[in-house]
């Protein structure tokens, strides 16, 4: 981490996966529920459903001077694309945290944690369709990182979701929590 109490963080995947709502949660649960400073930006490939998406979150105690992350400390890859592309970005000593039904080559960069999530097939079990997993990962991100408490986590996915799938949603991102609850212990560059 750059600066005591910073922490950078993309989520990074491809289009229809929530990657950009993922972010917006983050965001929300982070500045509107904890209290902090935070930027949020998004940008997509030129395709909307397939091509590539990002979210970039940074949280801080202090002054956000400017809006981009750089190097992130945590990066979330959705997929094996996403991760090639930006896994060069996360400083050392950083964290990779992957959906590990999407992503199977591992990450170039030795000093990194990496933590592999199912969530593409904990979604399609539970729910039988795969749109959770973006709320699945960010339930293990939660538990995982210091960027936000979960219960701050769970009143943004109140707040943003549609009514209709609240519940899914807030399911899905218990599943994360849970899963990375008992698997926290494993976090280390040696699950490579």
């Amino acid at each position: 981490m750059a600066e005591k109490n910073k922490l950078e963080i993309i989520i990074a995947g491809f289009g229809g996966q929530g990657v950009i709502l993922a972010g917006v949660i983050l965001g929300v649960a982070a500045a509107v529920h904890d209290g902090k400073n935070v930027t949020q930006t998004q940008s997509y490939g030129a395709e909307s459903r397939g091509g590539a998406a990002r979210s970039e979150v940074i949280i801080s105690d202090a002054k956000i001077g400017f809006p981009e992350v750089e190097e992130c400390d945590v990066l979330v890859a959705m997929s094996q694309e996403a991760l090639n592309k930006h896994a060069s970005t996360v400083r050392e000593n950083g964290a990779i945290i992957v959906d590990g039904d999407l992503v199977k080559d591992r990450p170039p960069k030795a000093q990194t944690s990496l933590f592999k999530i199912p969530a593409t097939r904990m979604s399609d079990e539970r729910f039988g369709t795969k749109i959770y997993a973006n709320m699945i990962m960010l339930g293990a991100l939660a538990k995982l990182t210091a960027a936000t408490t979960t219960e701050a986590m769970r009143k943004a996915v109140s707040e943003n979701v549609p009514k209709r799938s609240e519940r899914e949603n807030l399911e899905a991102l218990e599943l994360g929590i849970s899963y990375a609850e008992k698997q926290e212990k494993q976090w280390t560059s040696d699950d490579r």
